[in-house]
């Protein structure tokens, strides 16, 4: 009995640890009164701040609407730029409440580092930008070159499995600072820029003197899976942040809009019902208003309007949505039910 009797009073003293770590994160933000986001310090379609220091990009679009589920204001954030070297820790140490910053989810980085990954919000992967004047057509034709690298990424790693597993040899330039690499391909110190498509696409559009005269080649030779991340041991503020996303790309699948959601307010579909809060039960399963799905929606859009807005084929990266179409139109976005 007396053993019995412990291990409920175990149990007892985990279940109430971890009801007050799923809170804190959630309460601290409410009493800062903004959620702090990490993005990137500067990648045109997904984290980047204009002259008069306005942060656009798709990462960042994701920063603000979890401050609308949480505020029902998407000002409500504040962005903190990291490199690639600043995020793990700012994310560990509490520095910032979640990191939407091209962040690629992996297996180490889900247990060692310590984070827990909302659903991907952009499925990528590592490519090669050439000059056009060398003439290159494919990845195969790169034995011997010179690839401007960033250091502590995925995009390091692959780069020596991909030209070890080819049977090829290559002269990496590794540098830390982001921009510091394009610097170095722009320059004409390596022949090849290699990191996520995406990043490629972002690269040519936003820094090359001459988008026209750099070719993206066709190989994409690793699965990135980009995605937000928090810090594990807090499940409401995880929770919040994944549902978030599931929000936006479940509302493109339903057909709501930030322009025509208000017409599905009287829908007698019950999943939608459900989704808007106009059946409650979803927001309280969150610690959130009922609306906030609808807020989400209304203040930031669904997914495919954050995706054309920020990279699109209208904008100056000029992506397709491929694996980012949602899965009834082949692609992967897939939200989970909201019941």
């Amino acid at each position: 009995m007396k053993s019995g009797f412990l291990a409920a009073a175990a149990a007892a003293v985990v279940v109430s640890a971890s009801v007050a770590a799923g809170a804190a994160t959630l309460d601290t933000v409410k009493q800062r009164g903004f959620v702090q986001c990490g993005v990137n310090a500067g990648l045109p379609g997904f984290g980047n701040p204009d002259s008069a220091g306005n942060w656009t990009g798709l990462d960042v679009d994701y920063c603000r609407a979890v401050a609308v589920a949480i505020f029902n204001d998407p000002n409500k954030v504040k962005f903190t730029p990291l490199s690639a070297q600043q995020r793990f820790p700012a994310i560990q140490s509490g520095e910032v409440d979640l990191l939407s910053r091209n962040t690629t989810a992996t297996l180490t980085r889900d247990t060692s580092v310590g984070l827990n990954f909302a659903p991907v919000t952009y499925y990528d992967g590592q490519g090669f930008m050439v000059p056009k004047k060398l003439g290159v057509k494919s990845a195969k034709e790169l034995n011997g070159a010179t690839v401007c690298v960033q250091s502590g990424t995925t995009t390091e790693l692959n780069l020596a499995d991909y030209f070890r597993a080819n049977g090829m040899s290559y002269n990496p330039v590794v540098i830390e600072s982001n921009d510091e690499v394009n610097a170095a391909y722009f320059a004409g110190r390596c022949d090849v820029l290699t990191t996520d498509v995406s990043g490629l696409a972002g690269t040519r559009a936003g820094v090359a003197p001459v988008p026209d005269d750099h070719v993206i080649l066709p190989e994409v030779i690793s699965k990135e899976p980009l995605a937000p991340a928090v810090r594990h041991g807090d499940d409401q503020w995880f929770d919040i942040v994944k549902w978030t996303v599931f929000a936006t790309i479940q509302a493109e699948e339903f057909g709501i809009t930030s322009k025509n959601i208000d017409e599905f307010t009287n829908s007698k579909n019950p999943d939608i019902q459900r989704y808007l809060g106009t059946t409650p039960g979803m927001g309280k399963a969150l610690g959130l208003d009922e609306k906030w799905a609808y807020n989400v929606v209304k203040k930031v859009g669904n997914y495919g309007e954050i995706f054309d807005r920020n990279v699109g084929p209208g904008t100056p990266l000029k992506l397709e949505r491929g694996l980012n179409a949602l899965w009834t139109k082949g692609g992967l976005m897939y939200a989970q039910p909201f019941r």
